[in-house]
């Protein structure tokens, strides 16, 4: 069971989870359309992290931790509306969302993610 410390809509402070489950993380995620803002490259990404869940037998309401990368932190609100919204209710992972330089000046954000397969 994931116990979550200190849980917000946006973000839990801190998670704990028992060691019998296995622990799935994805790579830094990033748009497959790099032509898109950063509304529909969000949209993008987490579409990529729901299809690498269920593949690896699990989805987001098992998400222990999330890192955000955005080359332009004025973007932050418009992710978080994406994010949000795509986030389900009390199931708020720990995450950390920073301003960084990517790899590639079309890509409007990064998103890297651990979750609990039961």
């Amino acid at each position: 069971m994931i116990t979550r410390i200190q849980p917000g809509t946006r973000l839990s402070h801190a998670v704990t989870f028992p060691l019998s489950g296995t622990l799935v993380m994805t790579a830094g995620e990033v748009a497959n359309d790099t032509s898109g803002d950063i509304t529909a490259q969000t949209k993008d990404v987490l579409a990529k992290i729901d299809a690498l869940l269920a593949e690896a037998g699990t989805d987001k309401t098992a998400l222990l931790s999330a890192y955000i990368w955005l080359p332009d932190i004025g973007d932050f609100a418009a992710m978080n509306a994406v994010w949000d919204a795509w986030l389900p209710a009390g199931g708020a992972p720990v995450r950390a969302c920073v301003e960084a330089r990517l790899a590639d000046p079309k890509l409007k954000v990064e998103i890297q993610v651990t979750a609990l397969k039961a």
